[in-house]
């Protein structure tokens, strides 16, 4: 079922995404009961702890994850639509590039993916290399790339089909100050070009600088959403911001700053967007809301905050390994070991025991003698000689057959 609604480029119904164990049973809630809006031509930022939820919400607009109940619309129509895939560009949070091809190559792959012709396909590889700055390197392997030049190449990807709505995860990640910079007023700009993005990034100045509307997720749930300036907006108190002024001014700023006949811009203060962030998050730990993610802590666990002197260890030792009783001479026990016999045969009658036919069990028996381990030198000799004749048939006693 397609349901059209040109207001939102992005909308999602009581959506829920509920991971099971083997059983069956209900085992993560990474997702609960989102209900989520982004304006065509927005750009919005979805931001959360570890394990909130953002990237399973991610996927499930992609439709790479089946949500458990609700619904995921892009561009008025079911996520699971594939026709709605050759409007979407993705760049997920790690890139997956084949390491062995060129950026241009690169290029070249996904666009021919997205059945491009060659002529359009060249124009737009030479255009977005150019982009993102990348077209002195657009022969080199990707796999030969720092991480910040990964992500340059694959946001180039992720707008190769010339999307209508663009989907990032941590998209500045690895980049240097400039390249970030960069990154942030492209996404302004293709915002203006039409473009609505879904932006998922942990680097809270980059989502107040470039975002229009932000949510905050925690335990799969939006814990607040709305503009920018509305979030971060103070209610308590005024901010006044002068120009230069003497030092007597100061001491009178409240009486006579307008006399100074400097110029005044009245405003109301804001919170940056990270105070902001941090202190949505502290505020649901303390209410014990529910999350399959990580919780933040500043504190040590216990055994690491323990300080611990060597020479405690040390007495722990002793005082565990000796009793308290000494040990007399008499106590211990010694034994003189005595040469072990073991019994041999003569080589020359074991060969023949070997050689001859088998003779029943009842008529078998053992030939042997106990010897002493040790053997004379001479008779070693004999010995030794015996075998290598029996072996080459040159025996001294007998005779060939």
């Amino acid at each position: 079922m397609v349901t059209e609604n040109v207001e939102y480029a992005i909308e999602t119904l009581s959506l829920t995404k509920i991971f099971p164990d083997w059983w069956g049973r209900a085992k993560v809630i990474a997702v609960e009961d989102l209900n989520l809006q982004v304006k065509q031509n927005e750009v919005y930022g979805l931001l959360g702890p570890n394990g909130s939820g953002k990237t399973t919400t991610l996927k499930m607009l992609l439709s790479l994850l089946h949500p458990t109940k609700g619904k995921a619309f892009v561009l008025g129509s079911n996520s699971s639509d594939t026709a709605i895939s050759a409007r979407i560009g993705y760049l997920p949070e790690d890139s997956y590039l084949y390491k062995y091809l060129t950026a241009r190559e690169t290029l070249d792959f996904y666009g021919r993916i997205f059945a491009l012709p060659s002529r359009v396909r060249k124009e737009r590889i030479d255009a977005l290399l150019e982009m993102v700055g990348l077209t002195g390197m657009a022969n080199r392997a990707v796999g030969t790339y720092s991480k910040g030049m990964a992500r340059r190449i694959g946001l180039a990807q992720a707008l190769i089909n010339d999307p209508d709505v663009l989907i990032l995860d941590e998209p500045t990640s690895g980049m240097d100050p400039i390249g970030t910079r960069q990154m942030k007023d492209l996404f302004i700009k293709l915002a203006k070009r039409g473009k609505t993005i879904l932006l998922c990034s942990h680097l809270l100045a980059d989502v107040e600088d470039v975002c229009d509307r932000i949510g905050i997720l925690y335990g799969g749930r939006m814990q607040v959403e709305g503009t920018v300036a509305s979030l971060l907006q103070s209610k308590e108190g005024k901010l006044i911001r002068t120009g230069g002024i003497s030092e007597q001014a100061i001491e009178k700023i409240r009486q006579i700053i307008l006399d100074e006949n400097e110029q005044c811009d009245v405003s109301v203060p804001r919170d940056r967007l990270e105070e902001f962030f941090i202190k949505i998050v502290a505020t649901a730990q303390e209410q014990k809301q529910r999350t399959s993610g990580a919780i933040s802590t500043t504190e040590l666990t216990g055994f690491l905050a323990e300080e611990k002197k060597p020479s405690d260890v040390l007495d722990k030792l002793v005082s565990a390994a000796v009793p308290d009783a000494a040990i007399s001479a008499a106590d211990i026990r010694t034994e003189k070991v005595m040469p072990i016999e073991t019994k041999s045969t003569h080589d020359a009658d074991l060969l023949g025991k070997l050689t001859e036919t088998a003779a029943p069990a009842s008529q078998t028996e053992a030939v042997s003698e106990t010897v002493p381990t040790e053997v004379a030198g001479d008779d070693a000799e004999a010995v030794d000689r015996g075998v290598l004749d029996d072996l080459t048939g040159k025996g001294g006693d007998g005779e060939d057959e």
